[in-house]
């Protein structure tokens, strides 16, 4: 890979990270290994090609185009964490996974009862990863931070929620929430 190629590759990847709070490669990684699938599987769930899952892992393309294909990579994240936790088994993840293939999307902010904790309500990160697919679907990081600049002198709050929910990594966006309740 030639230099100009690498810096692609490092500003995709960058892209990623403010978009998607994490490069898709590693995103991609963890959702292999958190549920026993292979990039062909991760591909067909995601109703991806497997050469363009291969390019977005390894930064050669930066921005999944499809709303529908952003919103199966949340469920399937949601997922991966309740099969952490044990509250769902190896054999319903796989019926999962087959419903989430065969979602078609629609409003990013739909279908929250997949994404609930035990007690019925959604889950922060849930919550924090709808807010930043919304912002993210209709401007990119550096708008929304000079969107957030420009909102400044006269919204402090929203510029600061733009800032950290629209640009911000969700680990960020999480914490600041839990820090600002109460």
């Amino acid at each position: 890979m030639d230099a100009a190629q690498q810096e692609a590759t490092a500003r995709a990847r960058e892209l990623q990270r403010n978009w998607y709070g994490e490069p898709l490669g590693a995103l991609f990684r963890k959702l292999i290994d958190d549920l026993g699938l292979n990039q062909a599987r991760l591909a067909g769930v995601l109703g991806l090609s497997a050469p363009m899952l291969s390019q977005l892992m390894s930064g050669q393309r930066a921005k999944i185009g499809n709303p529908a294909v952003v919103q199966r990579v949340q469920l399937l994240q949601d997922l991966a964490g309740q099969v952490a936790d044990g509250s769902v088994s190896a054999a319903e993840a796989t019926e999962r996974m087959d419903e989430i293939k065969k979602s078609q999307g629609g409003s990013v902010l739909s279908n929250t009862t997949t994404t609930t904790s035990s007690s019925g309500a959604p889950t922060v990160k849930r919550v924090v990863r709808e807010i930043q697919s919304l912002l993210r679907s209709v401007a990119a990081a550096g708008d929304i931070i000079d969107a957030a600049d420009t909102l400044a002198p006269t919204h402090p709050e929203l510029a600061e929620f733009l800032r950290v929910y629209g640009a911000g990594r969700t680990s960020d966006a999480v914490t600041h929430y839990q820090s600002h309740q109460n």
